[in-house]
């Protein structure tokens, strides 16, 4: 007979140790007095939603509009230099070609603004030469940036020209309706163009782009500047936000809305010190994050105001910016938070000198990093105007109660649940580590919630209980694998098992996580995001945290206990 096999003790299995540490974890999570993740208005760091602490809902209306349309460049420069030039202008060349780049020269008696003229049509391509006091202007541009440049001077906002299939769209990131747009298009001989059908290529509301941006902003406004954590914002439609704040009175919730976050842009002069340029406010417009083929660098580009422009030429001019430009880098905050740094160009330390920048683009090494400088760069500022539609507050006395009924229906699901199982296999010692192992899967999932700055609302409390329901029936899987006819196999044959176990509680997770996955959008089924998110989140620590351990836990108390085929082990 051969040598009996020595179990080893269970602070040495590795699938013990992991629970053990992710368990100890999350209870520094609930309870820790110090770290991000600190909810100061209670005895634990967990941080409950709107329909359980009552609160504030905000709705916005986004004013904006999106079309197609077109119009000449010629009529375009005309209309817009009118009050420029008093004399007026004559068109001498004009040009679009296949790619969409466009010029239109012109001749004029009255003296020229070059500079006012790059900040008009948002270009730094713009030629001017004179003989005999009269002046020959050439504008370089596109197609598609005259119509923007016109668009957002007739409304004074931004447009943001998007590529589409078959053409190009413009949002205009202000309320308009069809009549204006029609009628300010009509003044430079344009359109607004139509379908197949004759239907006018014209919506009410934003791009989901710029939803997208509007939901970024609005987070990184609410939860990073103004130190509020967590608050849930989601889309209605296309034109519509929902924003919960729990925990706070309507006033404030308002107020929250409506106040900007804090940008400057310094320059820096020696060593870390700077100097003050410019805040947000002298931002007029950031555009879309852009990209340069040729060296794999991302952009971001922005413009100035007129006093904006001139500020910083003054302050690049007086610290050497100009002249040393690698030595004085030009810094940007948020909140007082450095998010971005870099030196000016060679090109645009040179122009400097001579004349102000309007237009700019700022660099940086990838895409997400884009992203976030586009973000930042609007400090607080949202990329289309909104106006609050609706308001309302929650009392939080009712959500307290259905709290208190959550919590109690775990317990008597908890409950339940050991009372079945005993009477199933008639043992403690298989009832209590399965009904331990679903309390620790609870931990680990508030813990979860807490380091992830996840609201528990109703919808994530019942996401809790789902979990529960299904861990369980992992659990008896597992045992009646490893415990069959209240024995334990051998170790081949309980490998076997216990890897056909798996197999199948592998497989039901992935089901319920691919389920969950579109919930988990923040633009698709927003108010069950957090049921989403707690129940991927409790099938995934499940699956790879609270299964192997039970299995272990289970197979080494069954053999302490003497429930195992000793035949069957020495063979």
């Amino acid at each position: 007979m051969r040598e009996e096999k020595k179990e080893q003790p269970l602070y040495k299995d590795y699938r013990v140790i992991l629970l053990v540490v992710a368990l100890l974890v999350s209870v520094f999570a609930i309870f820790s007095p110090v770290g991000y993740f600190v909810e100061n208005d209670g005895l634990t760091n967990v941080h409950f939603g709107l329909d359980i602490r009552g609160g504030s809902t905000i709705y916005l209306q986004l004013s904006g509009a999106v079309a197609q349309v077109g119009a000449a460049p010629r009529d375009i420069v005309t209309v817009m230099t009118a009050q420029e030039f008093p004399n007026g202008i004559e068109i001498v060349g004009t040009s679009v070609a296949e790619n969409g780049s466009a010029f239109v020269t012109f001749r004029t008696a009255d003296p020229v603004n070059q500079t006012r003229l790059e900040h008009m049509f948002n270009t730094n391509s713009i030629h001017v030469s004179t003989s005999n006091n009269i002046s020959q202007v050439n504008i370089s541009s596109s197609s598609v940036g005259f119509i923007v440049s016109y668009l957002s001077h007739v409304y004074g906002a931004e447009v943001v020209p998007f590529s589409i299939m078959g053409g190009v769209e413009y949002e205009i990131r202000t309320a308009t309706t069809p009549e204006e747009l029609s009628g300010y298009m009509a003044a430079v001989n344009g359109r607004i163009l139509t379908d197949a059908a004759g239907n006018l290529l014209y919506r009410d509301g934003t791009t989901r782009e710029t939803m997208q941006l509007m939901i970024a902003v609005l987070n990184n406004k609410l939860g990073n500047g103004l130190g509020v954590r967590d608050i849930p914002i989601r889309a209605i439609g296309d034109g519509f936000i929902q924003i919960d704040f729990a925990g706070v009175s309507l006033a404030d919730a308002r107020e929250l809305v409506s106040t900007p976050g804090k940008f400057e842009i310094r320059i820096q002069t020696t060593g870390n010190e700077s100097i003050h340029v410019l805040y947000g406010d002298a931002i007029e417009s950031v555009g879309i994050v852009g990209n340069d083929p040729s060296t794999g660098t991302f952009f971001v580009p922005f413009t100035l105001s007129e006093a904006g422009a001139r500020a910083l030429q003054q302050a690049a001019i007086s610290t050497g910016a100009t002249v040393n430009p690698n030595a004085h880098h030009l810094i940007m905050l948020l909140d007082d938070e450095v998010v971005y740094s870099a030196p000016l160009s060679h090109s645009a330390a040179n122009q400097l000198n001579s004349q102000p920048i309007f237009s700019w683009q700022a660099g940086t090494g990838s895409e997400e990093e884009a992203r976030n400088l586009q973000i930042h760069l609007r400090a607080g500022a949202l990329p289309v105007n909104v106006e609050i539609v609706s308001a309302g507050q929650v009392d939080a006395s009712l959500g307290q109660g259905f709290l208190r009924g959550a919590i109690l229906a775990g317990i008597l699901a908890l409950f339940a649940v050991a009372v079945l199982v005993y009477r199933r296999y008639k043992r403690p010692e298989i009832a209590v580590p399965m009904i331990a192992t679903s309390f620790c899967e609870i931990v680990l999932l508030i813990g979860f919630s807490v380091l992830i700055m996840q609201d528990l609302n109703l919808a994530a409390i019942a996401g809790i209980i789902a979990v529960i329901g299904t861990g369980i029936d992992h659990l008896i899987i597992i045992t009646e694998e490893v415990a069959h006819e209240g024995k334990m196999p051998s170790d081949i044959v309980y490998t076997k098992r216990i890897g056909k176990a798996f197999m199948i509680i592998f497989a039901t997770a992935a089901t319920t996580v691919v389920a969950m996955l579109p919930l988990v959008s923040s633009l698709g089924f927003g108010a069950l995001r957090g049921f989403a998110i707690v129940t991927i989140a409790g099938v995934l620590i499940g699956a790879l945290i609270a299964r192997p351990a039970y299995s272990s836990i289970l197979r080494y108390i069954l053999i302490k206990r003497g429930m195992i085929d000793e035949k069957a082990r020495d063979e």
